[in-house]
């Protein structure tokens, strides 16, 4: 799907912002295996933007390009409004990093784990002092803060983790699977976190090896596989690219089953539930022509669900991997 039907982020005066994140033509290659094979990317800012692919697409890869940790080959790049090729320097002064694995000093408590991130970003120690209390209440850390770091539960340390992150106020911030490894209820906190960042105007870059975490947070989502982008939008427009949406109808009554069951022969039976199939693409032309045509013959359904293709449909279809419904990174 072309980037172009990606949603735009507006300022409050309703023209579109500037873009958070862009990318044109990006490769890299590590010898001969080619890892980014000329992608493009674009990111409004002020939304979640979450790159999905399996092991060994390249997301980990575009993360490090995109925050200057390495370079690319080839391609362009403007990250915060800055050119990756000639402002690495300013880059680096407005965006966070959160990497796949924590960056908490276990041997310090969390509180000096904080300040210690202040003392990079060169900030006064009373200011230090009043960022790092600010983000260890607002991620639920104060009663925590004085105990050391390697007695944190693992959602714990994720949330000191991106806390650590803010301390420069970055605008753009960088997950790399931020929520691996953490429980449902840690995973769930982190979201909420995450959504507050955006609700503050900060621009948010994700990877993630939960399909769900996608289709929860992003505003839109990009598949790599194969170094390629194979297709990129919305959830829900993502979704629309795979056969399998449909209509069911249940019925309770045996003979209005056998009636509509009669008029739709495209439809699929279900005898035994005394339901119904119609393909359906999920839209609301489509629904509306089916409750036109229940209107138009008197039959009352008792059930009427709508299912769409999920994300795991989507993930395996574009990337030819086994058909199971594992988590896929």
């Amino acid at each position: 799907m072309p980037s172009s039907a990606m949603p735009t982020a507006r300022r409050a005066d309703g023209q579109p912002s500037s873009s958070g994140v862009s990318a044109t033509g990006l490769r890299k290659s590590y010898g001969e295996k080619t890892v980014l094979d000329g992608i493009d990317i674009h990111v409004p800012a002020g939304t979640v933007f979450a790159l999905l692919g399996p092991n060994g697409a390249g997301k980990t890869t575009a993360v490090k390009i995109l925050s200057t940790l390495i370079s690319a080959d080839e391609g362009q790049a403007r990250v915060g409004g800055h050119d990756l090729a000639t402002e690495a320097h300013a880059i680096r002064g407005a965006i966070g990093v959160t990497g796949q694995f924590s960056a908490v000093d276990g041997l310090i408590t969390g509180e000096e784990n904080m300040f210690l991130m202040a003392d990079l970003h060169h900030l006064p120690k009373s200011e230090g002092r009043r960022v790092a209390a600010e983000l260890l209440e607002r991620f639920d850390l104060t009663e925590a803060a004085k105990k050391p770091a390697s007695t944190y539960s693992g959602g714990m340390k994720r949330r000191l983790d991106i806390a650590m992150t803010l301390v420069g106020s970055p605008r753009i911030i960088f997950l790399d699977e931020p929520t691996t490894g953490l429980d449902p209820r840690a995973r769930h906190n982190m979201w909420q976190i995450i959504r507050s960042l955006v609700s503050g105007g900060v621009t948010v870059f994700l990877t993630t090896q939960y399909l769900e975490e996608a289709d929860e947070l992003a505003d839109s989502i990009a598949l790599l596989n194969n170094g390629k982008i194979a297709a990129q939008g919305t959830a829900e427009e993502l979704k629309r690219l795979i056969p399998g949406g449909h209509v069911r109808l249940r019925f309770s009554n045996p003979a209005t089953y056998q009636s509509a069951a009669s008029s739709l022969r495209d439809a699929t039976r279900d005898d035994e539930a005394m339901a119904l199939q119609i393909p359906s693409d999920g839209s609301q032309r489509e629904l509306r022509a089916i409750l036109d045509w229940l209107d138009s013959t008197g039959i009352e359904a008792d059930e009427l669900t709508v299912h769409t293709p999920d994300l795991d449909d989507v993930f395996f279809a574009l990337t030819g991997a086994g058909k199971s419904k594992e988590n896929a990174r």
